[in-house]
């Protein structure tokens, strides 16, 4: 049985794992991510304990340089991670483990995952974000992963922000009230002066936050046309979120898009990953597959 490795490069934790074909997780493992030296060698000792994989893939969080040309490439460019920047976790990998390594971000990867095993199998586009420490998407357009000059960084769209009802200046060292300024979970604890879990389901924070989420996801309901959507990652996991999310994204559309998947099957069309927890790391070994 031929094996294959994944990296999910968190800013908060990599998951390494190794798994076959079919989407079967073999062996997992899960640390922080500390500094670039000491977590690369957690990674490299994972695959050296285990027998020896086809291929790995990495699915990393950004921005990251996915130009093949580019001498930068596999390489994390302008992270706000301290003492991230320029790391080149493509060639080190590919240099001690001697395996070809596949490279995309950690969203790309978890939907590219999900459309060989989960939530959107079947489908040749769609939308995939998570909502946790930051804000992230990818996904695919008529059965392409979405790549351009760099690669999609929707959670830092610009949404509208009523600052009468929300005054809160938002977190993003770049551009402050953007959607992961004003919606990522440091942002919620940073507006209420607690950790979003902390927060009981009636709190004010999950309708402020449902609000600007569905402002995004109609700004990317009009301009990718998706055939579905799925939200991932830890702020989805409040109770109650995703009815209020649809709630707000069929209201901001208004009826504008004439489509059942959002008029009458929104609960089909804004939907969690299948693969839960798990879509990051198997959407990297999703990667090592394609690659």
């Amino acid at each position: 049985m031929k094996r294959y490795g994944g990296i999910e490069a968190g800013g908060t934790k990599f998951v390494c794992g190794i798994g076959d074909q079919e989407g079967r997780l073999l062996h997992r493992a899960r640390f922080p991510t500390t500094t670039p030296g000491e977590t690369i060698e957690q990674a490299l000792e994972f695959f050296q304990k285990h027998d020896p994989v086809e291929a790995i893939g990495i699915a990393s969080f950004g921005p990251i340089d996915l130009d093949t040309a580019s001498p930068g490439y596999g390489r994390i460019t302008s992270t706000p991670k301290p003492g991230w920047s320029r790391t080149d976790l493509v060639g080190q990998m590919s240099a001690d483990l001697g395996v070809p390594v596949a490279f995309d971000t950690d969203v790309n990867g978890a939907a590219l995952g999900e459309h060989r095993w989960g939530a959107a199998r079947g489908l040749h586009t769609f939308v995939y974000l998570t909502i946790g420490t930051g804000i992230g998407g990818g996904g695919m357009v008529a059965g392409n992963l979405i790549h351009g000059a760099l690669h999609p960084e929707m959670g830092h769209m610009r949404i509208p922000h009523d600052r009468s009802a929300d005054p809160f200046e938002g977190i993003c060292p770049f551009h402050g009230d953007c959607l992961e300024g004003l919606a990522a979970g440091p942002a919620i604890e940073a507006r209420w002066g607690a950790r979003g879990e902390t927060l009981g389901e009636d709190h004010p924070a999950w309708n402020l936050e449902a609000r600007y989420l569905g402002l995004a996801l109609a700004n990317l309901a009009l301009t990718l046309s998706p055939q579905r959507i799925i939200l991932g990652g830890g702020v989805m996991h409040v109770r109650g979120m995703f009815p209020m999310v649809r709630a707000e994204l069929q209201a901001t559309l208004n009826g504008y898009v004439q489509h059942a998947a959002f008029l009458d099957e929104i609960e089909k069309t804004v939907v969690p990953p299948a693969l839960g927890d798990q879509a990051g790391v198997l959407g990297a070994i999703a990667l090592a597959l394609s690659g």
